[in-house]
């Protein structure tokens, strides 16, 4: 079976599912599209397979002329289970009866925490149970989501050797082989199913590097399985990172992401403590940056945003909390990096009294709301902290982003403002949070009466004009 699934990768005739279509599961469909795989991708949410299905993009790093060309002339839907007649189309469906006829199904589904900052896999399990329910001999399954070491074969090996065994079991009942020579459970994967685990590496907005030319980390739950999974892989990305196993390949990516969140909250801190010395942080980064090897240079913020930097490293911290060890680095950075909304509100309240004026009852006006500049995702983005801590203290904030029309955040909702100009001429103060590259820095200086600079934008700081 290994064999025969490898022949049909290398032959581009292996019918890829992508189960998740958000900014992880569509850019990976359309890459294998683009190299001529059948693909077919699921999704709960109606509202995007119709979507894809008229070759309108949803996800800002997909531009629509380039899903519309792998889905028009296509008008066909996937009713009766046929992607294999696909082509080299891609195509969308809420139905997961369509893995029958796949060889491929990875699994890209959202992987969040729940209340109490421990992680949610609800989302995993439901697809899992899904997949497992239409496995077949000879597929390929591939779980993308990020998540603590162990999910792959914890939590999807064992629904999937239960899924692959009652296949069997059904092909027996139908006049097929017998049974008990057929079912190798649990002793299956890698002989009559593969598994695998390729932690993600998306970076949305980032032109530079994208799903072809991003190195990719694959552990499998046996050679086998690593074997294929490379292979599958290989076909579309200049780099495949082979690794011993599932395990590995989902440490790895919390390692990248803790590094992250732990140096962020190192400058973060550096910050503070440069803020109480009266030193100016960012010349001091600067210069250390001139360093030319031991010295990787991160740089301050309002706090850290996105699915990745503020979640990951809690499903490493959840899982060392089962082995009964503390994960102290985790936690500082994850305090560290979580307190910097509230420190730089009080840095606007301060700067509203300097010049006379309570923060309550100012118009405050926060420029950027999406986590990173030029996108248009807010996902756990520190301007929405910063938005509700100001309105706490009683501010009349309003905001401004061009990528994000309006926001919803626990308990309120707001629409940014239509016209930057009147917009920057009306505010008491100017909260810069994201520091999109659309924005004339140089210009809101000059027009504004007082700003509070998160991101270095305009030179950094507290600036009243």
């Amino acid at each position: 079976m290994k064999d025969q699934l490898l022949s049909k990768i290398h032959g581009h005739t292996a019918v890829v599912a992508v189960v998740g279509l958000g900014y992880v599961g569509l850019p990976l469909a359309v890459a294998f599209a683009e190299r001529g795989f059948p693909v077919v991708g699921i999704d709960v949410d109606a509202r995007k397979v119709n979507a894809l299905n008229r070759g309108e993009s949803y996800v800002q790093d997909i531009p629509s002329e380039r899903l519309a060309a792998l889905t028009k002339d296509e008008r066909r839907t996937t009713e009766g289970h046929q992607p294999s007649a696909i082509g080299h189309r891609l195509v969308a469906t809420t139905d997961y009866g369509v893995l029958e006829n796949c060889d491929v199904a990875i699994i890209c589904v959202p992987t969040p925490l729940n209340k109490t900052r421990d992680p949610d896999v609800r989302y995993v399990i439901a697809a899992g149970e899904s997949v497992a329910q239409h496995i077949h001999p000879g597929m390929l399954v591939v779980l993308e989501s990020t998540t603590y070491p162990g999910t792959t074969e914890e939590l999807l090996l064992p629904m999937l050797e239960k899924g692959i065994a009652d296949c069997r079991l059904q092909i027996a009942d139908l006049g097929g082989q017998n049974p008990k020579s057929e079912i190798r459970n649990p002793k299956s994967v890698g002989q009559d199913f593969f598994l695998a685990f390729s932690p993600e590496r998306i970076d949305p907005g980032n032109p530079q590097y994208v799903v072809e030319n991003t190195p990719k980390v694959v552990g499998g739950v046996t050679p086998a399985c690593r074997d294929v999974a490379a292979a599958l892989y290989g076909e579309i990305i200049q780099k495949v990172v082979p690794v011993s196993s599932t395990q590995t390949a989902e440490m790895v990516k919390l390692l990248e992401n803790t590094f992250r969140a732990v140096n962020i909250a190192l400058v973060n801190e550096t910050a503070i403590m440069c803020d109480k010395l009266g030193i100016d942080v960012w010349e001091v980064i600067e210069a250390a940056a001139s360093k030319p090897y031991g010295f990787m240079k991160f740089t301050p913020g309002p706090g850290v945003g996105g699915h990745c930097i503020p979640l990951d490293p809690h499903y490493l911290s959840w899982k060392l909390k089962t082995l009964n060890y503390n994960a102290r680095f985790i936690q500082l950075a994850g305090e560290i990096n979580s307190e910097m909304p509230r420190w730089w509100v009080d840095k606007v309240t301060d700067a509203l009294n300097d010049v006379g004026k309570p923060v309550k009852g100012s118009r405050v006006l926060v420029l950027g709301v999406a986590y990173k500049k030029d996108i248009d995702d807010v996902r756990e983005s520190p301007a929405l902290d910063v938005i509700e801590l100001l309105r706490a203290k009683g501010a009349d904030v309003r905001y401004h982003d061009p990528y994000v029309p309006c926001i919803s955040h626990n308990e309120y909702q707001m629409a940014g403002e239509p016209d930057l100009d009147a917009a920057l001429a009306a505010a008491d103060c100017v909260v810069v949070v994201t520091d999109h590259s659309s924005y004339d820095w140089a210009a809101i200086r000059r027009r504004v009466r007082l700003i509070v600079d998160t991101r270095h934008a305009t030179a950094g700081g507290t600036v009243v004009n």
